[in-house]
């Protein structure tokens, strides 16, 4: 069973166990994201155990081709010295070296294989984590925007906008009497012209009354006068 198939069975198996619970879809999508993120290490590992594979296998095969030139030359050696049975040896010695070369070969061809497998798992799977993760940002931004929208409508619409609103429409009707009422008595307020005449008249009333007292002291002095005389 691939990758894949096996995080599509965990994923259904605990959207519906979720869903059966009556879970909340942001924690299903935080679920998907922690089972793909969790698949995502996984995959990785395995290509990097493949890779690792592949450069064992590279290590061998340089081994086993020195091993089986080794007993390329000792089989010549042998035949050299006209030892037939050495060089027999050698050449199966040889033979067998040829034999895992050819094997390390075709394991490091499937190891290679299944590291671009996974280098491919990687790339789908990194392209659907990031799917995942938009789709959830995207989820949560609109829960929030929901969420504001009835704490404003609930806000708005509970009568405390509306009382204070009166109140202040309140406030504003008192200012427009106390204005209304400061534009009928500015006519009495004095202005600099009539605070002027107003001077004049008490200085014009003090000379006048001024005269009238000394007119008064002066008939008082003749009247005296005349009695004396008398």
């Amino acid at each position: 069973m691939g990758l894949f198939s096996r995080l599509g069975d965990i994923i259904n198996s605990n959207i519906n166990a979720m869903l059966d619970s009556a879970e909340n879809p942001e924690k299903i999508a935080r679920l998907i994201i922690q089972e793909m993120e969790d698949t995502l290490v996984e995959v990785r590992t395995a290509a990097a155990r493949a890779m690792a594979d592949k450069k064992e296998m590279e290590r061998e095969i340089v081994h086993f081709t020195k091993t089986r030139d080794d007993w390329a030359a000792k089989a010549e050696l042998a035949i050299d010295k006209g030892r037939e049975d050495l060089a027999r040896g050698a050449l199966t010695a040889k033979q067998k070296a040829e034999g895992e070369i050819e094997r390390r070969k075709a394991a490091m061809a499937a190891a290679e294989e299944a590291f671009e497998k996974r280098q491919d798992d990687l790339s789908k799977l990194q392209a659907k984590l990031d799917e995942a993760k938009a789709k959830h940002r995207a989820l949560m931004m609109r829960r929030e925007a929901a969420e504001q929208r009835i704490r404003m409508r609930s806000q708005t619409y509970d009568g405390k906008v509306d009382e204070a609103l009166a109140r202040y429409n309140n406030i504003e009707r008192k200012v427009d009497e106390m204005e209304a009422y400061a534009d009928t008595i500015k006519g009495h307020e004095p202005n600099l012209a009539a605070e002027f005449a107003a001077l004049e008249r008490d200085e014009s009333v003090e000379k006048e009354l001024e005269a009238l007292k000394a007119k008064r002291a002066k008939s008082s002095a003749k009247a005296s006068t005349k009695k004396s005389e008398d």
